[in-house]
C-alpha cells in the first residue's frame, strides 16, 4: 500500500523524467534476485527455525517473537501469567479465551471427536502423575492414585460457551502441547503468506509446514529420522521432499523415563491413565496443516499399523509414515500410498 502511494506522489510532483524514474525504480525491484533469509530462536520449551526466499526482509525475528510472545501468553502451561495457567488454577471456574486459544479449543473437541476420546487436553493431571509435566515426581503412580486421577481427566467435563470456557470442577486442568505447538507453526506461516512471502520452510520443535521452493528452485527437502535396530541406538534418515504442506512426527523412541527395566513413553492413554500398549515406535504425518498433522501423530501412537492406514485412507490430503515393531520384534515401516510420493527418488 506505501509502494503504490509514494508512486502516486511521485506521478503528481514530477516531470516525465521522474515518471521514468520511478518505471526504472519498479523494474529494478521485480528483478532483484531472491535472498535466502534464516531466522532463529528459543519458544515453547524448544525453538524455532524460519528459511524463507525473498527479495527483501518482509519478516524479522521480532516478527516472529512477537507472534510467539501472544500465543505464550494465551496457552503456555510454563508461563505462570498465561491465560491457560489461569485456567488450570483450582480456585478458578472459567476464562474468556482470546482468538488463538479459540482456535486451539475448538479444535481440540473436533479430534476429541474423531479420535473417540484418545485426544483429550484434559490429560494434563495424568501427564503430571507420570512425571511427564512441569513438575518432577519422587516415584511413578500406582493403580490407585492413577483411578483418583481419572476422575479429573475428561473433556465431557469442560464447558465451551464462547468466548469463555469453563470446568465442571476444581481439580480440571487443560494441556494443549498435543496441537498447541502444530497451531504456532500454522499461525508463522500465514503470518509470512500476509507479508507476501511465498517460499518458506518453518520448523518448532521438530513439526514443520513448508511452500514452494529454495534459492535453486528445488522443493524442500526434509530428513526424517528411524531407528534402524529394535534397541534404537542406530538412527537412519529418510528423505522426502514436500511442495507444500505440514509435517509432524510424534515418537517414543527418544522421550521417556526407565522405571527399572520397563520403558515409560510420554503417551498416555486418558481413558485408561496408563501409557498406550502399541507396537508403534514412531508415526511422521502429513497434512495442509501443522495443526492437524500435531493432533493426529499422538493419536496415531495408540493403534496399530493397519488401523493407522486405514484412518488416513478414508480422509483426504492426509499421508502417513509408520515406524513399528513387529510381531519378531523387528523394526518395520509402513506408508499410505500418497506418503510413497514424498520419498526422494534415486537418480542413476
Amino acid at each position: 500500500m506505501y509502494f503504490k502511494s509514494w508512486i502516486l506522489l511521485s506521478i503528481s510532483l514530477f516531470s516525465l523524467c521522474g515518471i521514468d524514474a520511478v518505471r526504472a525504480e519498479q523494474t529494478h525491484y521485480f528483478l532483484k534476485p531472491l535472498r535466502k533469509i534464516v531466522l532463529s530462536g528459543p519458544a515453547q520449551g524448544t525453538s524455532y527455525h524460519i528459511t524463507y526466499f525473498d527479495q527483501y526482509e518482509q519478516v524479522s525475528k521480532n516478527d516472529v517473537d512477537s507472534v510467539l510472545k501472544v500465543i505464550d501468553l494465551s496457552m503456555s502451561i510454563y508461563n505462570p501469567l498465561s491465560t491457560i495457567s489461569q485456567f488450570n488454577q483450582q480456585e478458578t471456574s472459567a476464562v474468556r479465551l482470546d482468538q488463538h486459544f479459540k482456535n486451539v479449543v475448538e479444535a481440540s473437541f473436533y479430534y476429541h471427536q474423531i479420535t473417540k476420546g484418545i485426544f483429550d487436553i484434559t490429560v494434563a493431571p495424568l501427564v503430571q502423575l507420570w512425571g511427564f509435566g512441569t513438575k518432577q515426581i519422587k516415584h511413578f503412580p500406582d493403580s490407585n492414585e492413577i483411578s483418583s486421577t481419572l476422575s479429573s481427566v475428561g473433556m465431557s467435563k469442560l464447558i465451551w460457551e464462547e468466548p469463555y470456557l469453563k470446568k465442571s470442577q476444581p481439580s480440571i486442568s487443560i494441556d494443549v502441547n498435543g496441537i498447541a505447538q502444530g497451531y504456532s507453526v500454522d499461525v508463522l506461516a500465514e503470518f509470512l503468506e500476509l507479508r507476501g512471502v511465498k517460499n518458506y520452510i518453518v520448523e518448532l520443535g521438530g513439526e514443520m509446514r513448508v511452500k514452494g521452493k529454495n534459492l535453486q528452485g528445488d522443493f524442500f527437502k526434509i530428513g526424517i529420522e528411524r531407528p534402524i535396530s529394535n534397541h534404537h541406538q542406530h538412527l537412519q534418515t529418510k528423505v522426502v521432499c514436500i511442495k507444500s504442506g505440514a509435517l509432524t512426527t510424534a515418537g517414543n523412541f527418544e522421550k521417556y523415563m526407565m522405571n527399572g527395566k520397563q520403558k515409560v513413553s510420554h503417551h498416555v492413554n486418558p481413558l485408561t491413565g496408563y501409557m498406550f500398549s502399541s507396537p508403534i515406535v514412531s508415526v511422521t504425518v502429513y497434512a495442509k496443516t501443522a495443526m492437524e498433522a500435531d493432533a493426529l501423530d499422538n493419536y496415531f501412537m495408540a493403534l496399530t499399523p493397519d488401523e493407522i492406514l486405514d484412518f488416513v485412507k478414508k480422509r483426504k490430503n492426509l499421508e502417513v509414515y509408520i515406524i513399528f515393531n513387529n510381531e519378531r520384534g523387528e523394526i518395520e515401516e509402513k506408508y499410505s500410498k500418497g506418503f510413497s510420493d514424498f520419498f526422494l527418488k534415486k537418480t542413476t
